[in-house]
């Protein structure tokens, strides 16, 4: 009987102590990459903000980092390995749909069967506001490793160490989860042609999709991390004007 619950409790250790290996392997590999990649961007690690935008069209996500007071840099950017589903955003559960809107980074997850991987906070109040009564959202959205893709966003594994260590580092200083804004393109004035040249023109798609420019334009402007909230009566987001241009 000792000799099970001992094998028992080996069992349940084992996982744990995978777990912290694989993010101390990672900060062994990838640490001084990081604070070189800091480094080179002018930027102290681990930064004040730090802040993720993810691009379905041009598959590629953003890092940009900067102090509280002055614009953000880019530090660096990955490409997507995977991502399964169309432009448009995440309305039901296994659609396959990567999620498009404001959202935060609100659980990191060592033990993942994708190497590493970071939650995304879908669904958020304007993702609710749009559910049609007796269809489950879905959740668990994540940024992660493996290149595969059920509505995550899936970056290469050593690029999701970098990142996850990047991510989890600035949430350890800051306190604070770190906000990651997902769009289903470059939303400049070329983007968004694009986009509603693709649909019907009462789309509401494109009403979605025009909810979504003024945090791309504003960042493009200021390099600041756009202040959103979403609108209770309508769903829709709604951006904090800004006070100040880009110095």
């Amino acid at each position: 009987m000792r000799l099970l619950v001992t094998t028992l409790w080996v069992l349940l250790l084992l996982p744990t102590a995978h777990a912290a290996d694989r993010v101390a392997a990672a900060r062994k590999a990838r640490a001084k990459q990081v604070a070189a990649l800091f480094s080179e961007a002018g930027v102290a690690w681990p930064p004040e903000q730090l802040y993720l935008r993810a691009f379905k069209h041009e598959r590629e996500l953003e890092v940009w980092a900067g102090s509280k007071t002055g614009p953000l840099v880019k530090v660096k950017t990955y490409p997507f390995c995977a991502a399964s589903g169309d432009l448009g955003p995440k309305r039901r559960e296994g659609d396959l749909q990567v999620p498009e809107g404001f959202y935060t980074i609100d659980l990191f997850n060592p033990k993942s069967s994708y190497h590493l991987s970071m939650r995304v906070s879908y669904p958020n109040a304007a993702d609710r506001f749009q559910q049609v009564a007796g269809v489950p959202l879905g959740g668990d959205i994540y940024v992660h490793g493996d290149c595969v893709s059920i509505g995550c966003i899936a970056i290469e594994d050593g690029p999701i160490e970098e990142l996850y260590l990047i991510t989890l580092d600035t949430r350890a200083k800051t306190k604070r989860d770190v906000p990651i804004h997902i769009f289903p393109r470059r939303l400049d004035d070329a983007g968004m042609a694009a986009l509603t040249q693709s649909q019907p023109a009462a789309s509401s798609l494109v009403a979605f999709w025009k909810s979504l420019q003024p945090a791309y334009s504003q960042f493009e402007a200021l390099r600041r991390i756009p202040s959103t909230s979403v609108d209770p009566k309508t769903g829709q987001y709604v951006v904090k004007p800004a006070a100040t241009a880009r110095r």
